[in-house]
C-alpha cells in the first residue's frame, strides 16, 4: 500500500474515532451498568435486563418468550436464559396455554410485581436525576436531540 494512502488512512481514521470515541465510551460504561446487579429497594440483586424484562412482564401479562425476543431484539434463547433466572428467583411464573399446550405464557408472581413497582420508582427518581444533571452541561433542545439521535442509531444497529 502506498505511503499516502496508509497517511490518509491514519488521518481519517483519527479524526473519526476521536469524535465517535465518546460513542465507544458510552457503550462500554452502560454495558456495565445494566449488567452489574443492582438493588431497587426490596432485597433482590437484579440487573437491569432481568428487571426491565420482568416489568414488561408485568406490564404485560400472558406474554411469551417469543414475544419478548421480538421486543427486546434479542434471540428466543437469550430470553429464555433470562426468563429462567427470574422463574428461578420465584418473581415470574409459566403457564401453559389453555388453547395451546405448547405455548408458555408468563406473569409476574406478587414478589416480581412488587420489584416491578420498586423498579419503576427507581427508574422515576434515577432518570430525574440524570436529566437534572445533563440540563446542568446542556439545554432541552441538545438533550431531546440526543435522545433522536440515540434512538436512530439503535435502529441503524436493528438495519445492520
Amino acid at each position: 500500500m502506498p505511503k499516502d494512502n496508509i497517511e490518509f488512512i491514519d488521518s481519517t481514521f483519527k479524526q473519526l474515532n476521536d469524535r465517535h470515541n465518546n460513542v465507544y465510551q458510552f457503550v462500554m460504561r452502560y454495558s456495565d451498568y445494566i449488567n452489574t446487579p443492582h438493588d431497587y429497594g426490596t432485597g433482590y440483586a437484579i440487573s437491569m435486563t432481568e428487571v426491565h424484562t420482568l416489568t414488561y412482564i408485568e406490564e404485560n401479562p400472558g406474554t411469551t418468550i417469543t414475544e419478548l425476543a421480538q421486543y427486546w431484539s434479542k434471540t428466543k434463547s437469550a430470553l429464555s436464559q433470562t426468563v429462567g433466572k427470574l422463574v428461578e428467583k420465584g418473581l415470574v411464573s409459566k403457564n401453559k396455554a389453555d388453547n395451546n399446550a405448547k405455548s408458555i405464557l408468563l406473569y409476574v408472581t406478587e414478589e416480581g410485581k412488587l420489584l416491578s413497582k420498586a423498579h419503576k420508582l427507581y427508574d422515576i427518581l434515577q432518570i430525574n436525576t440524570t436529566l437534572k444533571k445533563l440540563s446542568e452541561r446542556c439545554s432541552e433542545e441538545e438533550i431531546d436531540n440526543f435522545y433522536k439521535v440515540i434512538g436512530i442509531f439503535a435502529d441503524l444497529l436493528l438495519e445492520e
